[in-house]
């Protein structure tokens, strides 16, 4: 029986959004629309558009406003005593960024109109965006690594830091990404009990996923979830890839843990074992 994959991002984030303990790991999403992108860039700031479709990272671009959040406007109270005139602040703009280059405009037409070109056409949605932790002032997310052991149980194998490229949006390998350990990425930001902790929470996650997409596509084996931890040590599922690279967890300096990733991907038929040869 062949492994299921699932292409579309809005049909994953759909399903996902079913199960009552994995909504307050949603960013929020929507399909991607003028309406959409005025409310929500407006309403966090920063936004993510990507294709609802694909892979690597091809077509994911950023949004930013760098005005007031509707969320922080609220009504103020008459001045009591004369004010000191503040200089005029500089008019709101927008700051767009695709690749390793970044253009500002000022109003949300135009904005829009860059990105319409862009898109041609194509399915698009916007994700709300995370405050991510950095390293050397490089944004960074995790990859969760979650298969069907031999048992036929969802089991979480492996986490992987992704730190992305100089200037860039994207973290994974294909768009110049570098993998890190965890530890090594999130020890500057944590001590060793909020560490692990997280740790225990990541593997708690990656399970809830694989039963949750499990429900609406059975012939599932293996997750590769995208996790942003902000800095208030909240964790955020960006996307899940129903088609994981193995590959970056042979750097771990713990070896057992490619071993047992690439055990069941034998098992579940990722692989043959004459081929897997090539991946120890």
């Amino acid at each position: 029986m062949r492994i299921q994959r699932i292409a579309s991002k809005w049909q994953k984030t759909q399903i996902l959004l079913q199960g009552p303990h994995l909504q307050v790991y949603i960013p929020e999403t929507q399909k991607f629309s003028l309406e959409t992108l005025n409310t929500m860039i407006h309403k966090y700031g920063l936004v993510y558009i990507k294709p609802d479709r694909g892979t690597y990272g091809q077509g994911v671009m950023s949004a930013e406003y760098n005005g007031p959040l509707t969320s922080d406007i609220l009504p103020q109270a008459e001045p009591q005593v004369p004010q000191i005139q503040e200089p005029s602040p500089l008019p709101p703009s927008y700051k767009h960024r695709y690749g390793v280059q970044t253009q500002t405009y000022l109003s949300i037409d135009e904005l829009y109109a860059v990105l319409i070109h862009k898109i041609q056409g194509r399915e698009y949605l916007i994700q709300q965006g995370i405050d991510m932790l950095t390293y050397h002032r490089r944004k960074f997310d995790l990859r969760v690594l979650v298969q069907k052991n031999l048992k036929g149980e969802w089991e979480t194998t492996g986490y992987i830091g992704r730190v992305a490229a100089h200037q860039k949006i994207i973290t994974n390998h294909h768009g110049g990404g570098t993998a890190l350990p965890i530890e090594h990425l999130l020890g500057p930001h944590m001590n060793e009990r909020q560490l692990q902790l997280m740790i225990q929470e990541l593997r708690q996650i990656g399970t809830l996923v694989g039963y949750q997409l499990q429900s609406a596509y059975p012939r599932l084996k293996e997750l590769g979830l995208d996790v942003a931890v902000d800095a208030g040590f909240k964790a955020w599922i960006l996307e899940v890839n129903t088609l994981p690279a193995l590959f970056p967890f042979k750097e771990l300096k713990d070896k057992s843990i490619y071993k047992r990733i690439r055990k069941y991907a034998i098992h579940y038929g990722r692989f043959s074992r004459s081929r897997s040869a090539s991946f120890r």
